[in-house]
């Protein structure tokens, strides 16, 4: 089986690759939805893909995949919301891999078009890592071309940290920030990095046991503009049996680092869950929502949390409270928030009793679903209702709301029966929420431009942010620029148009 993309380290949580064996399952009944199977991925075209997806300005989707390929180590692919997939980039295209392979994150589109992202392995190699390269930071034209920003460990020691195993997210201030899961060998366990558009780098945190560490998703920026995030592994509260159950922190821009929460806090068997792997998401009523991978200290359940800005943190919801996980076990990916207010995501294991995972004993091929603000929880889809899972099996990114209002995903398994364990799927799931327009970059300053992504765009009559109207310009039937207005407060930003008014998803805040 081909590299998914995850490289655990080997006193982590989670290690080894995924066996899946298949019986008789019963019918569960579950909410009635709409779920499409886009994109079956054959190797050709991809395989594996880990993260989730992207939307462009030109309003398609854009992700990557960590095998598959001519090399077999991955691709980066374009694709239309009816499925129709071009692979825009093949990874290890370049002698000895500089350009990085099996990319493990999700995409992120900066300000000027392009998209920005990570590869654990690959570059032009270090003091620890000359024969595989120790990752890289690259962007990439939405036509496919690849520019290397940066190659890790080209410091001495590693002191600029190693692996990247997350994604980036673009800042206000126009810099990307990510995470490194290792670092200098002998005094850190991986950083916190900045690094501009044109490659120009900077560690803001060296991690510590303490600060926790293997961060796993994407940092996201609060509306006080500090950043947030989740690591998999460290901290160490008096209860936690391992010594090492994962951290909430934040970030300053400028790189003032503090724990928010260890896990395990609250008590053996870690009534407030252990080991979070997707990262954290700001809801609409400015408290963060997350995941925990493990739900106690003896199995893969997990839990759904909220946790405040200064770090007050409730257990929503503990997974796998039924008989054979069919309520949903081990959430990985980040949780997204509908324009419904909901939360959204998926769990690797739990639903279908069709699947055993050889490596957590978890059976189930994973499922999507809902939760309130209030913890209220509804599975919406079980993977793998036919033999061979041709809808794709065990999720471990989160899911994506394009502006139309629908859902995607990936799976890094099922699909064709012949590669079903090292495909993988793309899919389309409707609940009913209607088109409106998203923001890539939800924060920025009075006369600051503003990327606003929508749908029949082309007749746009007026923007107004949180009432108050701004200049702007059409560039596309999927693309508009606005500037952010002088009297501007935090609030929606609506887009009126010649079929109505759209409103943004999330709050854009307006930052002094």
């Amino acid at each position: 089986m081909k590299n998914t993309g995850k490289f655990w380290s080997s006193s982590s949580v989670k290690s080894g690759c995924f066996l899946v064996l298949f019986y008789v399952s019963a019918t569960m009944p579950l909410s009635a939805q709409s779920f499409t199977n886009l994109v079956k991925f054959d190797s050709t075209n991809g395989g594996n893909p880990p993260g989730s997806l992207i939307q462009g300005v030109d309003g398609n989707l854009y992700g990557t995949t960590s095998g598959g390929g001519p090399q077999g180590f991955g691709t980066a692919f374009r694709m239309t919301t009816t499925g129709n997939l071009t692979v825009i980039y093949n990874f290890c295209s370049l002698r000895n891999c500089i350009d990085g392979y099996w990319p493990g994150a999700a995409l992120a589109l900066g300000e000027d078009g392009n998209f920005y992202g990570t590869t654990p392995y690959g570059g032009v190699g270090g003091e620890y890592c000359t024969t595989t390269g120790c990752g890289s930071v690259f962007k990439l034209t939405p036509t496919g071309t690849l520019t290397t920003l940066y190659s890790f460990c080209i410091q001495t020691r590693c002191a600029d940290g190693a692996n990247p195993g997350a994604g980036l997210v673009q800042g206000a201030n126009g810099a990307f920030y990510g995470t490194t899961t290792r670092g200098d060998p002998f005094t850190n366990v991986g950083t916190v990095f900045e690094i501009t558009s044109t490659g120009e780098f900077t560690v803001r945190h060296d991690l510590a046991s303490s600060d926790g560490y293997d961060p796993e998703s994407a940092l996201t920026q609060g509306r006080d503009g500090n950043f947030y995030g989740t690591a998999l592994e460290g901290g160490g509260p008096t209860f936690c049996p391992s010594g090492s159950c994962g951290t909430i922190f934040k970030m300053s821009p400028s790189g003032t680092f503090s724990v928010l929460y260890d896990f395990c806090l609250q008590g053996t068997p870690c009534q407030d869950g252990s080991n979070p792997v997707g990262g954290l998401v700001q809801g609409s009523d400015g408290n963060f929502y997350g995941t925990t991978l493990l739900g106690n200290t003896s199995n893969y359940s997990g839990t759904i949390f909220k946790i405040t800005p200064s770090g007050i943190l409730t257990t929503l919801y503990r997974f796998c409270s039924k008989a054979n996980c069919t309520d949903d076990a081990a959430p990985e990916g980040t949780l997204v928030e509908g324009t419904d207010g909901n939360f959204y995501g998926t769990t690797e294991g739990g639903g279908r009793p069709r699947c055993v995972n050889a490596s957590t004993g978890l059976t189930g091929c994973g499922t999507i679903f809902r939760i309130t603000p209030a913890g209220k929880f509804t599975t919406l889809y079980a993977f793998c209702p036919l033999k061979n899972c041709p809808d794709g099996a065990m999720p471990t990114a989160g899911l994506f709301e394009a502006t139309d209002g629908n859902f995607y995903g990936t799976t890094p398994y099922g699909g064709t029966h012949d590669c079903f364990v090292t495909c993988g799927t793309v899919y389309r799931l409707s609940v009913g929420l209607g088109p409106f327009v998203s923001l890539p970059q939800p924060s920025g300053k009075v006369g600051q431009p503003v990327q606003i992504l929508g749908q029949g765009l082309t007749g746009t009559t007026g923007v107004s942010f949180n009432g108050t109207s701004a200049s702007f310009t059409i560039v596309s039937d999927t693309y508009i620029q606005a500037i952010v207005p002088t009297g501007a407060t935090t609030g929606r930003v609506q887009v009126a148009t010649s079929s109505g008014t759209l409103k943004s998803n999330v709050l854009f805040h307006v930052v002094p």
